[in-house]
């Protein structure tokens, strides 16, 4: 378990932030700061820059939901939030707004450290997978680029496809630039060209 998180808790009531305090450094986080006000939260997650941002909150609503997300910033954070009662209306915009743990019937003291392993093992998966679709995303838009680059050449200089490849990677090299930069670069030239 990593124990160096910081780890912001978000609770209007006094008695029940000690609580949950408690109950994280109990549970082996030192690292914690409470923020009473909702109203703060954007302010104070800039200030504190959160590895999860811990929110008990009794009736939850949409605009509270997305204001969480973007406060937070969700993507680079991992957030639970507890809340007394839900809807699947609700549940959905909060799974749609980035909370990596929704807890329905509230904040028990006792499933804290399950709660939190699990939002922070489940925002690592969607890191993961956000960053593996850019990545594929990326790749299918140089794969394009070079593609595009090579019809230029193509055209051009009347060269087959491997040949165009060939004098791409070349140039890439002997520059000690990426194939997709000299690419891009014929791609740009290509169309302030025509």
């Amino acid at each position: 378990m990593n124990t160096d998180l910081r780890i912001l808790v978000v609770e209007p009531n006094p008695e029940r932030v000690r609580d949950i305090v408690d109950a994280l450094r109990e549970a082996g986080w030192s690292d914690v700061k409470a923020l009473l006000q909702m109203s703060e939260l954007n302010q104070t997650v800039r200030e504190f820059s959160p590895d999860i941002v811990l929110i008990d909150l009794t009736n939850p609503d949409r605009d509270t939901l997305e204001h969480i997300s973007h406060a937070t910033e969700t993507t680079k954070r991992a957030v639970a939030l507890f809340v007394d009662q839900t809807d699947e209306n609700l549940t959905q915009a909060a799974l749609n707004a980035g909370v990596s743990a929704y807890v329905v019937d509230g904040l028990q003291m006792d499933r804290i450290k399950p709660v939190l392993q699990t939002a922070i093992a489940r925002f690592k998966m969607m890191r993961q997978f956000h960053f593996e679709l850019n990545a594929a995303k990326q790749a299918l838009e140089d794969r394009k680029t070079i593609d595009r680059a090579k019809g230029i050449l193509m055209r051009q200089r009347g060269m087959s496809e491997d040949d165009a490849y060939k004098l791409l990677r070349t140039t890439a090299m002997s520059q000690n630039r990426k194939v997709i930069d000299v690419a891009q670069a014929l791609v740009t030239a290509a169309d302030l060209l025509s």
